[in-house]
């Protein structure tokens, strides 16, 4: 009987509380991930090496319009989103957060956090925020939530012209590095460390922090 009443108490369309407190810990993982992710972009910015064709492009803006870096990446990351439209992409809540979050720590980063006058103290900067991002990648990605605008931007892609993978983001992060290369945005050594260590950083961090990955491996 106790089990008739608990199941006829529940509401048409309710979800049971396992699964709410299942979403409910991946949203909270989703903003974690996020903010870590844009502290180490922060780090990135403030190193002044060289950042990442987006956040060059960003920079770029930046410097032309006087609106905070962060800000600017902010509404980049909405702009991208409208290219989704015509791309036939859906957005899922990680994709909105993402263009929130993202950008705004990252401006609270640099307005906090002073810019280190010595090269050491760059690099130790650069190599900090290129880590501190994969791990934030780790840990969002791994919620499960729905891809960030730009991740979004080459799934697009590849769905509607057949391109693969590597051929869209290398067309579009070579693109938007070149604009905001034009436009004055930092393009350095960090730019070529990032394009180098991302990926493979990213790989180990989804192998660790990623439910599903670790999961997977246990499956014989």
């Amino acid at each position: 009987m106790a089990n008739s009443g608990a199941t006829a108490a529940r509401t048409p369309g309710s979800l049971p509380s396992a699964s709410v407190a299942a979403l409910t810990l991946r949203t909270l993982r989703l903003i974690l991930g996020l903010a870590v992710f844009g502290i180490g972009v922060g780090l990135t910015v403030i190193a002044g090496l060289g950042l990442d064709p987006w956040t060059v492009l960003a920079d770029g803006i930046a410097r032309r319009t006087g609106i905070g870096i962060g800000w600017t990446s902010v509404v980049l990351g909405a702009l991208v989103l409208l290219v989704w439209i015509p791309l036939r992409q859906r957005p899922g809540v990680g994709t909105v957060l993402n263009v929130l979050l993202v950008g705004t720590v990252m401006q609270v980063t640099v307005d906090l956090l002073p810019r280190p006058d010595h090269l050491a103290l760059q690099v130790v900067a650069l190599l900090a925020g290129i880590v501190v991002v994969a791990v934030g990648s780790g840990i969002y990605i791994g919620a499960h939530l729905g891809p960030g605008p730009r991740d979004g931007l080459m799934t697009g892609l590849r769905q509607r012209f057949g391109w693969p993978h590597w051929r869209g983001r290398a067309t579009v992060e070579l693109t938007v590095l070149a604009l905001g290369w034009l436009l004055g945005g930092s393009v350095g050594i960090g730019t070529v460390l990032f394009a180098v260590l991302i990926g493979p950083l990213v790989h180990v961090a989804l192998r660790l922090l990623d439910p599903r990955e670790r999961a997977a491996r246990r499956v014989p």
